[in-house]
């Protein structure tokens, strides 16, 4: 089922056999018709993870990242409206040669060129698929075929894995394999038989339940691997190293590993079970509740970000959600939350829903010298409020919401006037891996300690270099600037204990073993 946890065994996998010396790469599949995650409500689908080449892709590209400790690209994603647009291409284009194009077997034999293209650049000796969805539905059932064909093709060096989730109704109290049975049997039914179980579940798996599901799927019970909740998700690696999954699949793809090493995975792991000392961070946005249920797919690399700067600095995160409705609504309850952190973070977001709730988040941040990092629109809204409240002019906003202010401090880009008459959407914003020169004398000099960084953007609307001198008067400075010198990367307030923010998503390229400046600077503030 969607959420049990895919992409995490995906990246655990991946973590594991590079902690045995290979070099892994690990590609999503997406089975919508979307060409890619741009365009997709986050509410619905969660974050879009930005590669360092601009694809916008789903969130488990990040996952890959954080586990791998290395950039993805392009070529590590697909959807099914990304494959079945270069198959009918192809077509227009007579690579086909004539013949007539059938959903099986051409659909099929693109995605296994793509799988192979991916192995191939990424020079790895494993590649992970993962198949988005669940087993059974209409619309990934031709990934599923091409999984049969490369296991017919290449029967020695394709290995097929599960995971399923394992229920324990509460009336009953006991965990139930019937589920994963079917699941098993939907597979058989697409050609293809699991070569290993992984059974997702809040307990771990018992080995009655374990004989079970080898009698019933067709796989032995030391290929059934146990995967209980864990209290993070980077423990995940040391559950299944411990289950042996591993071991058991450098056997059966017959690879020629080193011993394998964990110390890494263990120091980071002791370190998250033993900070004790909090520091208490509030994220203000719009994308935090679906219906009764809280939301926190959207914000995704932002939470595991400030998670990665707590741990390093031996601080134990407590995150609360904030949501900028309710703040615009003047509700206590947010108020009251919002007034008890120790951190302030405004993500990035589009529209205007929420938004003059950001906007009192970062004008309390600012009057109450509370530490605060703006991501992206958080950026943007910073500016706008400085506009407000110091320079004084009340009617000041960002184009994308007001057209017609008097102050369009936040101004679209010049690139993307003609894209937004002809509503070229997908895939054309500012996207992907660009220079920033950082300033000397400033907070994000001693941050970085770099002149020269490089970062991730996503974005149509830029800061309007117009009136970045009146902006330097009053105290908002420009910390990080283009190498053309066009676009502003980075304000500071420089009377403040911790005020920044970037046009860029610094979320994007942090790691639990190497966390971002921008976020151990903002927890460290936070934390004093």
């Amino acid at each position: 089922m969607s959420g049990v946890g895919k992409g995490i065994a995906s990246a655990s996998i991946g973590a594991l056999l590079k902690a045995r010396g290979l070099r892994v790469t690990a590609v999503k599949i997406d089975p919508y018709i979307n060409v890619d995650a741009g365009t997709m409500n986050p509410i619905e689908h969660g974050e879009v993870f930005v590669t360092k080449d601009g694809d916008e892709t789903d969130q488990d590209i990040g996952n890959y990242e954080r586990f791998l400790e290395g950039e993805l690209g392009k070529v590590n994603y697909m959807t099914t409206g990304r494959v079945y647009l270069s198959v009918i291409q192809r077509e227009r284009n007579l690579g086909y040669g004539g013949k007539t194009v059938e959903v099986v077997p051409h659909v099929p034999l693109e995605v296994i060129d793509r799988i192979k293209r991916a192995a191939q650049e990424c020079d790895a000796d494993v590649t992970i698929i993962e198949i988005g969805g669940t087993v059974g539905e209409y619309q990934n059932i031709l990934f599923l075929e091409a999984a049969r064909m490369m296991r017919n093709e290449l029967p020695r060096d394709v290995l097929a894995g599960l995971v399923s989730y394992m229920p324990v109704p509460g009336s009953l109290g006991e965990m139930k394999t019937k589920p994963t049975q079917y699941a098993v049997r939907t597979l058989n039914s697409a050609g293809i038989q699991p070569d290993f179980i992984i059974g997702r579940g809040a307990y771990p798996i018992d080995e009655p339940r374990k004989a079970k599901l080898a009698i019933h799927c067709g796989v032995q019970p030391e290929d059934i691997i146990s995967a209980p909740d864990v209290s993070s998700i980077y423990a995940v690696p040391l559950n299944f190293e411990k289950e042996g999954l591993c071991n058991r699949i450098v056997k059966k793809l017959r690879l020629r590993t080193k011993p394998v090493d964990m110390r890494a995975w263990k120091e980071l792991n002791h370190r998250i079970e033993t900070v004790a000392r909090p520091v208490k961070i509030g994220i203000v946005g719009k994308y935090v509740s679906t219906g009764n249920f809280a939301l926190t797919d959207a914000y995704l690399s932002v939470l595991e970000a400030v998670k990665h700067a707590a741990w390093h600095l031996e601080r134990k995160p407590e995150i609360t959600w904030i949501n900028s409705e309710e703040l615009e609504q003047d509700k206590p309850e947010a108020w009251e939350t919002l007034k008890s952190v120790e951190g302030i973070l405004v993500p990035g977001g589009f529209g205007t829903r929420g938004v003059e709730g950001k906007i009192l988040a970062i004008q309390y941040a600012r009057e109450h010298k509370v530490p605060y990092l703006g991501l992206c629109y958080g950026m943007q809204l910073a500016t706008v409020e400085f506009a407000r409240h110091v320079l004084h002019w009340k009617d000041a906003h960002t184009t994308e919401i007001n057209q017609k202010t008097k102050h369009p401090v936040i101004h679209l880009m010049n690139e993307q006037e003609e894209r937004m008459k002809n509503k070229d959407y997908g895939g054309s914003m500012r996207l992907g891996s660009y220079p920033c020169e950082v300033r000397k004398d400033t907070l994000a000099e001693r941050l970085f300690q770099q002149a020269v960084i490089r970062e991730r953007h996503r974005h149509r609307f830029e800061f309007n270099p117009v009136y970045l001198e009146e902006f330097e008067k009053q105290g908002m400075v420009a910390s990080g600037i283009s190498p053309d010198a066009k676009l502003v990367e980075m304000m500071e307030i420089k009377d403040h204990p911790y005020f920044i923010a970037s046009q860029f998503h610094p979320e994007l390229q942090s790691t639990p073993f190497h966390p971002h400046p921008l976020f151990e600077g903002f927890v460290k503030a936070a934390s004093t």
